[in-house]
């Protein structure tokens, strides 16, 4: 099945539970009520079979793409400011995601009463949530729980965060290896990356009947408050990208790459239509080294370097996307994050949006570190994949317009001149 095709049937889920749902909140039918209650089991296995492979994918997608970098000394300096671009863009674009979340989100509020009903449906989640979110650390042993000494355990016990830092730490170490050693461990990584990816797929097979079931059942308890609610975390995503776009990437543009606004604009228009269309940066990689090249003359080795690193690990728009999605959750299930639990769940959006593997809603499937780490239900999981095709198709423009402006900027430092 196709990534649009998968899109349509998942979104027909939704539709049908939210049908279903709004008809039991409105009529108190005893059948509809008892039907609702039927279909959650499945959502729950739904919700098993997807959490059952998210981790190690998230494991072996992110090895396979920092070690495939090859010896970081070796990048030289053109791969160290175009990792710098994408990564600082990508720590704007969650700083903006919390803040414009935290402003939207309030505007359709959720009672007390609505939290515990979600999450009293919610306790069939799998243990390692809940063991996770009594064991969150605090302070200095935050920062210390970061290396950890068991990093198997830490997995077991939901603690994912320091298991992405010692995959990372382990990818570098990879990358440093002679190429021929280096290459049979990414070789063998990718490879499990795609079989994982292969389990994906089926999984989300199920994904429209496990969307209604969920939806169904939270919907029957909360009625149409929690529509409007879903309906505003749409806005806060769409919102949020337009700031990012606006307030990050074109001043970028203009004050360090030296180019008009107008005429970047115009020349990416192909390249951000058929991102919006396709939801694939991959897809979208021709058009854009040909928008590079042509309309806005950017050199050949700079453009085949940059756009297909960004279309690989820039994802800013996914990371903005990501960190509204933590906020409206919490909101929804009644957790509250302080500090210390954004800064986790900042840094496990951050390390992830590097390796979204190139699966339908992927972005929505890698979040489960950040659930992990902050102690949100997976549940949550069902509800975001039921809203994602539309914030996907804005973040996956967004993540585009990204790659373009960072080949822009690392163009004009390199000392192309554009205009």
């Amino acid at each position: 099945m196709t990534a649009t095709r998968i899109h349509i049937w998942m979104a027909a889920g939704l539709v049908a539970g939210l049908a279903l749902g709004l008809a039991a909140a409105l009529t108190h039918s005893p059948q509809l009520l008892a039907l609702t209650q039927w279909l959650r089991p499945l959502g729950t296995l739904f919700l098993n079979l997807l959490s059952m492979v998210v981790i190690p994918l998230v494991a072996t997608a992110l090895f396979a793409g920092v070690a495939g970098l090859g010896d970081l000394r070796r990048v030289g300096r053109l791969g160290a400011r175009t990792l710098g671009f994408f990564g600082a863009t990508t720590i704007a674009a969650i700083a903006i995601g919390f803040l414009v979340a935290g402003l939207i989100l309030p505007l359709a509020p959720v009672t007390p009463d609505q939290q515990a009903a979600l999450r009293d449906a919610a306790q069939s989640d799998a243990g390692v949530v809940h063991r996770a979110a009594e064991q969150l650390p605090t302070g200095a042993r935050f920062v210390v729980d970061l290396i950890p000494a068991n990093p198997v355990r830490g997995a077991v016990e939901g603690n994912l965060l320091p298991l992405i830092v010692f995959i990372t730490i382990f990818a570098v170490a990879a990358a440093a290896l002679p190429e021929d050693k280096r290459h049979a461990l990414t070789e063998l990584a990718d490879a499990a990356t795609q079989a994982l990816i292969v389990i994906v797929r089926w999984v989300l097979l199920l994904a429209p009947l496990g969307i209604l079931a969920l939806v169904a059942g939270a919907v029957a308890a909360l009625g149409v408050r929690l529509v409007v609610t879903m309906a505003m975390m749409i806005i806060a995503v769409i919102t949020g990208l337009a700031v990012f776009i606006g307030g990050v990437y074109l001043p970028a543009v203009a004050l360090l790459g030296r180019v008009r606004v107008g005429r970047y604009l115009r020349a990416i228009r192909a390249s951000m239509l058929m991102a919006f269309s396709t939801t694939s940066s991959l897809a979208t990689l021709p058009t854009m080294l040909d928008a590079a090249e042509n309309d806005l003359r950017i050199s050949r080795t700079v453009a085949g370097f940059v756009l297909p690193l960004g279309a690989s690990i820039g994802r800013a728009g996914s990371a903005l996307f990501q960190a509204v999605a933590v906020l409206f959750i919490a909101r929804l299930y009644g957790v509250n994050l302080g500090a210390v639990e954004l800064v986790q769940a900042g840094a496990a959006v951050f390390l992830t949006s590097f390796t979204v593997a190139s699966v339908p809603s992927a972005s929505i499937v890698s979040l489960a570190p950040a659930f992990a780490s902050t102690g949100l239900p997976f549940a949550g999981l069902q509800l975001l994949l039921g809203l994602d095709r539309i914030p996907d198709m804005f973040r996956t423009m967004t993540n585009v317009v990204g790659h373009l402006t960072g080949a822009v900027v690392v163009a004009s430092v390199e000392g192309e001149k554009l205009e």
